[in-house]
Parts: structure tokens; C-alpha cells; sequence
């Protein structure tokens, strides 16, 4: 009995040109999910430039070249002043009812707020964090220049804009030194402003710097090595502003006793 039959070869060629369709809709397939990956990259692209950071991404390539020895430190005596329990219930409650009044606020006087008290919020803030960059107060007026992808309003309605930066390396004469710890030094330094803003009877929201972080940078002629984060409009609250109504957790719902 022969192996072949009279339709062998008009099986062969229906199985070859079942391949070719195959192989023609697979690669129409790869071809339609690169061109959608590549839509979306492209959507993102000013995420990626103003979220990631270049120390970070280069770290392992540069290692000999972002280390530095530490220079000793000095230390010098410190104390702080010992309260009364009274005292110290006393004053950790009215901190508390002070931020507890903290609200996110998007509407702004246009009410000019004196530029010492803007000098002493910043230089409370910005003196409690290693690895912070620049926190610098601007005119709104500056953000004419820049082209965002959200209507915010309040940001040129308050007298001032806080731009906050973080600095993510260090420029040594011996090269770069990383800043491992910049993203939690410059949380603390926010958290820091934010009640200082809240003390000096001061509104702000967070915002985020949206596509515009280069930009902003070369406005301000920053250096490279910084990075910006956050964008806080500050000034009175509007006479009309509005918050929304939340409630903040109870105690034992954020602390547990071990």
C-alpha cells in the first residue's frame, strides 16, 4: 500500500497555506499590541521624565563613580527643655486641634501674604532634611510659561507657589554622590512645611507638577540633579472657599498598644 495518496499534495498545500494565514494573523497581532504599547508609552512620557530618577536608574552603573567617603561630622551638645506632664498634655492637645483643622483648600485669596512669613515657613522646612533640593517661593505669575494638562486654577489664583524639589544626588568636585534617602528626607521636610503653612494661619493643597517638572526646572535654572515633586499654592483661604466634610479616624483605629 503506497504512503502517498492522489491527495496527498492538495493536503500539503492546505496545511501550507493554513501556516501562512497563521503565521500573517499572528504577526498583524504582535504588530497591533506594539503600535498600542507604544501609544501608551508615548502617553506617559512626561510621567516617566518627571517620576523617574536618574540616580536611581544609573546607580548600578556608576557605583565607583556616585560614592563618596563620609566627612566626620562635628557633634555638639544637645538638649531640649523638659515640660511638666500639664505642660506637655498640654501642648501636644493644642498641636493636635491645630492640624486637625488642616484642610486641603483650592480656593485662594488673591490677599498678598508677607514674604518674611513665607522665608521662616520655608526655612523651618527646609532645614530638617538631608538630601532635600530647593524649596523655593514663586510668583504664580510663573506658571504663564508652562503648558500642563490640567485646568488648576488655584494655581494661579495664590500669591505664592511653593515648588518643591527633591535633590537626588550630590555634585562633588570628585564626581556624584547619592542621596539614598531623598524621597523620605523631602516627605519629612513637607510634613514639616505643611504644619508651619497650617501655624502661620496659611492654605495650601499638594499638587502634582504634571508634565511641566523639566520645564519648571530650566524656568529656575535648577541643576539637574534635582527632581520636582510638588507644587503648593499658598496664600488665605478664599472667603468663599469650601472643604469637603470628612472625618479623620479614631484613635484606635491608626495606633495599636503592644
Amino acid at each position: 500500500m503506497s504512503l502517498f495518496s492522489p491527495l496527498t499534495p492538495f493536503i500539503l498545500a492546505v496545511v501550507c497555506i493554513c501556516v501562512v494565514v497563521w503565521w500573517r494573523n499572528n504577526g498583524k497581532v504582535k504588530r497591533q499590541k506594539n503600535i498600542a504599547f507604544e501609544k501608551r508609552t508615548i502617553s506617559k512620557r512626561w510621567e516617566n521624565e518627571d517620576l523617574q530618577d536618574e540616580a536611581q536608574l544609573s546607580l548600578e552603573e556608576n557605583v565607583g563613580e556616585c560614592l563618596e567617603t563620609e566627612v566626620e561630622i562635628h557633634h555638639i551638645p544637645y538638649s531640649m527643655k523638659h515640660y511638666p506632664k500639664e505642660e506637655m498634655i498640654r501642648r501636644a492637645n493644642e498641636f493636635y486641634h491645630l492640624m486637625n483643622g488642616r484642610r486641603s483648600v483650592r480656593l485662594f485669596s488673591k490677599e498678598i501674604v508677607p514674604m518674611e512669613v513665607i522665608e521662616s515657613i520655608i526655612r523651618t522646612a527646609g532645614g530638617h532634611a538631608y538630601g532635600i533640593g530647593t524649596i523655593s517661593a514663586q510668583r504664580v505669575q510663573t506658571l504663564q510659561k508652562l503648558q500642563t494638562n490640567w485646568i488648576k486654577e488655584y494655581l494661579d489664583t495664590a500669591p505664592y507657589l511653593i515648588l518643591i524639589f527633591k535633590q537626588i544626588y550630590g555634585i562633588l568636585s570628585t564626581g556624584r554622590k547619592t542621596h539614598y534617602y531623598n524621597e523620605i528626607s523631602v516627605s519629612i521636610s513637607c510634613g514639616i512645611l505643611l504644619a508651619a503653612l497650617q501655624n502661620a494661619g496659611l492654605a495650601t493643597v499638594t499638587s502634582t507638577p504634571l508634565n511641566c517638572g523639566p520645564r519648571v526646572r530650566e524656568i529656575l535654572k535648577r541643576p539637574v540633579n534635582e527632581k520636582l515633586l510638588l507644587l503648593l499654592p499658598v496664600g488665605y483661604p478664599a472667603k468663599y472657599a469650601t472643604v469637603p466634610d470628612l472625618k479623620r479616624k479614631s484613635l484606635d483605629e491608626i495606633m495599636v498598644y503592644v
